[in-house]
C-alpha cells in the first residue's frame, strides 16, 4: 500500500521544536495508516485489530444488577507495530461516551463490533500510547456459531462474563484476539452484600456509601477470552498451596457439593506441576456458580469457572488448561487443540497415576469406540482432523479434544515415555506466557526427538481426514 504525503505549512521555530519533541502531536515527520479492523483469523477474521499490541488494560466499572446496567472506564496501554492515523477497538454493544488519546479528545465512530479511534495526530511506530474509552450501557449476551453463549450471562443472582471466543467484547474495549495478550487491574464496584470475582490477586476490597469495590490485578500476561467477571454472592475460601495462594468463590448453594473436590486443588496443583512442570501464575483457585444454563465450565486464568459443583476430572481438565491454552496460548483459534487436546489428556494421564486406566487403554478404547454410549459418539471424532476444524463452529467440537489427545498419545508411542514428558515439560517453559501455532508444536516435537518417525502422526493423526489405519 502506497502511503499518502501531507503537505506541512511552514511552523514557527518553538512549534518544530514541539513537533520534534512530540511527532504525533504535530503529524509531521509521521504518516500513519489506519490499523486493520481484524487479524485475519480463520475462523474469526473480525476478532482482535492490526497495528498495535496492547499490554496492560486498566478496568474501572461499576454495575446495578437492578438494572442490569454497566458503566466502564478501560484504559489501554499499547505500543504501535506501525505509524498509526487510526486504530479500531473490538466492542460490541454498549454506548460510548468519550474517547481520548494521550489525554486529547479522540474522534471515533463505530460499525459493528468496531469502534474506530482517530487520534489527534498520527501515532509513530514502538511508540506507546494510552487510550480511554469510558461506556456504558447493558453488556450483550453473544451466541456462538456452535450455539453455546458467552459474554454477560445472567445467573441467579447477579452475572458471569465468559469470553470464549469473542465474548470479551461484550463488556470491555479491546484487541480480542489470543495473540494480544496484556496485563490487568480490574476495579469493579457492586451494591454491597455482593461480591465482584475476577483473574488473579485482590488488592483491596472496600465498603462505602452501600457499594463495596473489589480491585483485582493480573501481573502475567493473559489473553482476552480468559478474562471473568462474576458477580454474586459467594462464600469465599482463602487458602494455599505450597506457596501459592488460593481464592475460591462458591456461590452457597454449590458449596456443599463443590466442597470435597475444590478442596482437592492442591493435590491436582501438584501432580500438574510434576507432569507439566511449574505452575505458571502467581495465585489460582476457582469460581463455583449456580449458573446451569451456560452448560460448560472455561480456563479463566488462574481462575477456572464451573458452572455447578465440578468433579475431579473437569477440576484436572481446568487446571491442566493453566499450562495449555493459558500460560502457552494459541496464536489463532485453528490452533485449539492446543488447548483442549493437552487438557484432555491430562485427564487420561490423571486416571493413569491414579490407579485407573493406562492412557494406551483409553486410546484404545476410544479408537475402538467402547468409551462411547452410541456408535454416533464413537464416529463423531473422526469427523475432520484436530488440527483443521471446518469452521468456527466445530472448533469445541469432539475431534480437537478427543482426537487431539491421540495426537499426543501417538507422540508418546513414536518418542518413547522419557522424552515424551520431557516434551510436555519442555513445551510449556518454551512458550511460557507466549502464543504458538500447531506449527510450532511439530517442530517442536522433531527438534526434542530427532530421530523419531513423526511423519505419520501428523499426516494421519494430526491432518488427516477420517479414521487412521490402527498399526
Amino acid at each position: 500500500m502506497a502511503r499518502s504525503v501531507r503537505l506541512v505549512p511552514t511552523l514557527p521555530a518553538a512549534s518544530l521544536l514541539a513537533c520534534a519533541l512530540v511527532l504525533s502531536a504535530c503529524g509531521g515527520g509521521v504518516h500513519g495508516t489506519p490499523g486493520g479492523s481484524g487479524v485475519r483469523d480463520p475462523y474469526f477474521p473480525k476478532a482482535g485489530n492490526g497495528g498495535y499490541d496492547v499490554t496492560h488494560y486498566g478496568l474501572r466499572l461499576a454495575y446495578d444488577p437492578g438494572a442490569r446496567h454497566l458503566t466502564g472506564t478501560a484504559v489501554l496501554t499499547a505500543r504501535a507495530e506501525k505509524d498509526l492515523s487510526a486504530f479500531n477497538l473490538d466492542l460490541l454493544g454498549m454506548e460510548v461516551e468519550k474517547v481520548t488519546v494521550g489525554g486529547e479528545i479522540a474522534r471515533w465512530n463505530r460499525a459493528g463490533q468496531e469502534l474506530t479511534v482517530r487520534p489527534h495526530g498520527d501515532i509513530s511506530r514502538d511508540a506507546t500510547f494510552r487510550v480511554t474509552v469510558r461506556y456504558s450501557g447493558t453488556p450483550e449476551t453473544v451466541t456462538d456459531p456452535d450455539g453455546s453463549q458467552e459474554g454477560w450471562l445472567r445467573t441467579t443472582d447477579g452475572v458471569l462474563a465468559l469470553g470464549e471466543p469473542t465474548g470479551s467484547m461484550a463488556w470491555f474495549p479491546g484487541n480480542h484476539h489470543p495473540s494480544d495478550k496484556a496485563a490487568y487491574d480490574l476495579a469493579v464496584t457492586v451494591p454491597e452484600g455482593l461480591h465482584a470475582v475476577s483473574n488473579g490477586e485482590l488488592h483491596s476490597e472496600r465498603t462505602a456509601r452501600g457499594s463495596t469495590t473489589f480491585v483485582w490485578h493480573s501481573g502475567e500476561p493473559m489473553a482476552s477470552y480468559l478474562a471473568t467477571l462474576a458477580i454474586g454472592r459467594f462464600d469465599i475460601s482463602r487458602s494455599r498451596a505450597g506457596d501459592l495462594p488460593l481464592y475460591t468463590a462458591v456461590d452457597p448453594a454449590e458449596a456443599a457439593a463443590s466442597r470435597p473436590v475444590l478442596g482437592r486443588i492442591p493435590e491436582v496443583l501438584g501432580w500438574s506441576e510434576r507432569r507439566f512442570g511449574p505452575y505458571p501464575f502467581s495465585s489460582a483457585g476457582a469460581i463455583v456458580d449456580s449458573a446451569a444454563s451456560v452448560g460448560y465450565a472455561l480456563e479463566t486464568q488462574t481462575r477456572p469457572v464451573f458452572p455447578g459443583a465440578p468433579d475431579i476430572t473437569l477440576l484436572v481438565h481446568e487446571l491442566a488448561h493453566q499450562w495449555y491454552g493459558d500460560s502457552v496460548t494459541p496464536e489463532s483459534w485453528r490452533d485449539m487443540w492446543l488447548n483442549e487436546g493437552f487438557a484432555t489428556y491430562a485427564e487420561w494421564l490423571w486416571e493413569e497415576d491414579h490407579g485407573g486406566a493406562g492412557a494406551q487403554k483409553t486410546f484404545d478404547e476410544v479408537y475402538s469406540g467402547a468409551s462411547f454410549d452410541t456408535e454416533e459418539a464413537a464416529e463423531e471424532i473422526w469427523e475432520f482432523p484436530p488440527a483443521d476444524p471446518p469452521g468456527a463452529g466445530q472448533i469445541s467440537d469432539p475431534p480437537v479434544y478427543v482426537r487431539g489427545a491421540m495426537v499426543l498419545q501417538k507422540v508418546r508411542q513414536a518418542v518413547g515415555d522419557d522424552r515424551f514428558f520431557s516434551i510436555l515439560r519442555g513445551w510449556a517453559d518454551t512458550y511460557r506466557h507466549g502464543n504458538a501455532d500447531t506449527a510450532d508444536f511439530t517442530a517442536y516435537v522433531e527438534k526434542q526427538a530427532p530421530g523419531a518417525d513423526l511423519e505419520a502422526v501428523w499426516d494421519e493423526w494430526l491432518y488427516g481426514e477420517g479414521k487412521p489405519e490402527q498399526p
